[in-house]
């Protein structure tokens, strides 16, 4: 008999299995990984709520897909490996899809593309160019790309590159003279330090710096290598809300007149 019983028990087991694993391979919540200090792409308003391009982008897909969004912060130096982790789903924190990052995650479709730029004091005379920089000291955040391009293209001519975990403590050191400049996604700089009272008397200097291997074709969203089930699904919301205008219209809503095209 406690053959019989073990049999139907397993037999049990095993059906259960079967009619679980469709519901379960369908995942209804999307937790993506943030790092919440870096308007106007992500940041929390008065009340602690999340707010930005991102934050908005992040929505719109979670609807197109039909998946309910939540939010994961950790450092932007930290994403990389939380996600590995598997402490959430994906990454949706204006991070560029890059040559050396794909070495570590895939990413989606690229979602849209915004310029990189210097800000220093205005009338500085400096430059976004190496020559112009040698001796200086420039900040950028930890673990990004602009802190790659500096490390690459300017530290080898004599600039100090000073890294920090928190942008915002990048611009408390360039008030305070301990910096000559920071390199920053543009409309950061823009929303986050240009236009508050802090940011008066400094400005962008030089053109936008170039060199795709390092700052990559865009923003998208990073997934675990080989999820490939994933990056189809949030590839084709990324799709709809391209062709509709969506993305277009919060890209304007946050950032202007700027032209975020993924070319």
């Amino acid at each position: 008999m406690k053959r019989i019983d073990i049999r139907l028990a397993f037999a049990f087991a095993c059906a259960l299995a079967t009619v679980s694993t469709p519901a379960l391979a369908e995942a209804t919540t999307m937790r993506f990984g943030i790092e919440a200090q870096y308007p106007p792409f992500e940041s929390k308003d008065a009340s602690g709520r999340l707010q930005g391009l991102d934050v908005d982008i992040g929505n719109a897909v979670c609807r197109q897909a039909h998946l309910t969004c939540s939010w994961v912060e950790t450092s932007f130096d930290g994403l990389i490996p939380a996600l590995q982790g598997r402490k959430f789903d994906a990454i949706n924190s204006s991070m560029n899809a890059t040559a050396q990052r794909r070495q570590a995650i895939d990413f989606t479709t690229v979602i849209y593309r915004v310029p990189t730029q210097l800000i220093a004091r205005a009338g500085s005379g400096l430059d976004a160019t190496a020559e112009s920089l040698k001796g200086k000291h420039v900040g950028v955040l930890q673990g990004s790309i602009q802190e790659a391009y500096a490390k690459a293209h300017w530290a080898p001519a004599g600039v100090d590159v000073v890294s920090y975990q928190d942008q915002n403590q990048v611009y408390s050191d360039l008030v305070a003279g301990r910096l000559d400049g920071t390199l920053v996604l543009a409309p950061a700089g823009q929303k986050g330090f240009l236009s508050q009272p802090d940011g008066k008397g400094f400005s962008f200097v030089g053109q936008p710096v170039r060199d795709d291997k390092i700052l990559g074709t865009g923003i998208a969203f990073g997934i675990r290598k080989g999820d490939d089930a994933l990056r189809g699904r949030l590839d084709a919301a990324i799709a709809k809300l391209q062709a509709d205008g969506t993305v277009k219209a919060l890209a304007h809503k946050y950032l202007g007149d700027i032209d975020v095209s993924a070319k």
